[in-house]
């Protein structure tokens, strides 16, 4: 099986491609920080080249996609860990708040996950309607609330344990199960139905 480095080199392509990507790797610290990378940030590689860079970021882009993705009907949550680690890859790098929603069925089978918020993701801007409107809409009994710190920390903020009251509460008014808020970070996360906050 390649390394990390040889798969990178044949992404960059050319004589210098080898060199390039180990040179990548080290200045990044690894292949998760180099794929989260900006396109600006890889043109100042030396080595990689407009073509490189645009591989590169083709590659990550192609891997987070794939990383995400799953059948309907066939994937089931059987503890927070399973979306978390689900979705980390792709929510994990995002320089920008999102706020999303799992709608599960009663086996906890995903029926879809929703983009509900981007941008600013703070509990006074967020609607718990908006929260729970596919959720009522396709008669999904339960739910998990999954939003990403782009700082990289996911230790949840006042906001978010407020936030994740609130819509605990209205999901017993609207009969839908809110069976746990995840707080995503770079290559880690947060349950709040661990720390207590869904009581």
């Amino acid at each position: 099986m390649a390394s990390d480095a040889e798969l990178v080199g044949r992404l960059i392509g050319g004589r210098d491609g080898p060199l390039a990507s180990r040179l990548a790797l080290h200045r990044f610290g690894g292949l998760a920080a180099l794929a989260a990378a900006s396109p600006h940030e890889l043109d100042t590689l030396p080595g990689v080249g407009p073509r490189g860079r645009d591989r590169l970021v083709a590659a990550f882009e192609l891997g987070r996609r794939a990383v995400a993705f799953w059948p309907d009907r066939s994937w089931r949550v059987g503890a927070p860990g399973d979306l978390a680690e689900r979705l980390l890859p792709e929510m994990g790098h995002l320089d920008r708040e999102e706020l999303r929603v799992c709608l599960l069925t009663t086996k906890n089978a995903v029926i879809s996950v929703i983009t509900v918020y981007v941008g600013n993701v703070a509990g006074s801007s967020v609607r718990v309607g908006e929260v729970f409107r596919d959720a009522v809409r396709r008669q999904a009994p339960s739910i998990v609330v999954v939003h990403n710190h782009p700082s990289g920390d996911p230790t949840p903020s006042a906001e978010d344990l407020r936030l994740t009251r609130e819509l605990a509460q209205a999901g017993r008014l609207l009969d839908v199960d809110l069976l746990d808020h995840l707080v995503i970070g770079h290559g880690r996360w947060v349950s709040l139905r661990a720390l207590g906050a869904l009581l």
